[in-house]
C-alpha cells in the first residue's frame, strides 16, 4: 500500500474512534467526487430545482452529526458511507419533487450552481475520469455536455460508472454491491464507458440504440 493510501487508511480508523478532524480530512479528501457524484445522479429532476451544492453541505453536515454511525474502520467503508448518504438524500429529494409538482417559476435551470459555490475546474476533472468533452467547448458547456449524455444512459450504467470513477471503489466491491461477478462488472464498465464515448460524440453514433 502506497503511502497516501495508508494516510487514508490510518484517517478512516481515527474516524471510526471518533475524532472528529479525521472525518473533516476525510470529507475534505473526497470532496470533488462527491460533488461530481451528487450532479451526476441527481438526475434532470432534481438538479432543475436545487443547488447541488446545498445537497452536498447536508450529506457533510449528516455525516458530521453522526460519526457514530461509522463504526467499520476503513477508507472503503468511510467512502460508501458518504455516498450511500448523498444516494439517500437525493432519492429524498427526487421524490419530493415529483409529488410536490411545483411550478416551473421554482426551477432555476441546469446553472444551479452558477454563484461560483463550487470548483467547475475539479468538477471536469472528476469527469474526465470516464469521459472526454470537447476541448474547444467552455468549462460551463462541458459540464452540461457530460451531465446531459450521463442522463441518456440506462440507469445500470449510471451506477457503475459512478462506483468505479468517482466513489472509487474496486471491481470485487462493485461486484458486491451490485449483486454480479467481478467479470460481469469488467463488461458492464467497458460498455458503460463505451456507450457514453458514442453519445458524446454526437447523435446517431452506432451503439446508442442498444
Amino acid at each position: 500500500m502506497d503511502p497516501a493510501s495508508q494516510e487514508l487508511e490510518r484517517l478512516a480508523q481515527r474516524a471510526a474512534a471518533g475524532e472528529r478532524a479525521a472525518v473533516d480530512a476525510l470529507i475534505a479528501r473526497y470532496l470533488p467526487e462527491l460533488h461530481a457524484f451528487v450532479r451526476l445522479r441527481a438526475g434532470p429532476v432534481v438538479r432543475a430545482r436545487e443547488s447541488s451544492s446545498d445537497i452536498v453541505q447536508s450529506v457533510c453536515r449528516e455525516v458530521l452529526e453522526h460519526i457514530d454511525r461509522f463504526q467499520f474502520p476503513s477508507e472503503s467503508a468511510f467512502k460508501q458511507w458518504l455516498y450511500t448518504t448523498a444516494l439517500r438524500k437525493i432519492l429524498n429529494r427526487h421524490d419530493y419533487w415529483l409529488a410536490q409538482k411545483r411550478d416551473a417559476q421554482r426551477e432555476v435551470g441546469l446553472g444551479a450552481d452558477a454563484s461560483g459555490s463550487f470548483d467547475e475546474g475539479a468538477l471536469l476533472d472528476c469527469y474526465g475520469r470516464f469521459s472526454s468533452p470537447s476541448r474547444g467547448a467552455v468549462r460551463r458547456e462541458q459540464l452540461e455536455c457530460i451531465e446531459r449524455a450521463f442522463e441518456r444512459m440506462p440507469e445500470e450504467y449510471r451506477e457503475v460508472i459512478t462506483l468505479a470513477h468517482l466513489v472509487g471503489l474496486s471491481r470485487a466491491e462493485i461486484a458486491q454491491q451490485m449483486g454480479k461477478s467481478e467479470g460481469a462488472v469488467r463488461v458492464l464498465l467497458h460498455r458503460a464507458l463505451a456507450r457514453m464515448s458514442a453519445i458524446l460524440s454526437g447523435p446517431g453514433t452506432p451503439g446508442e440504440g442498444e
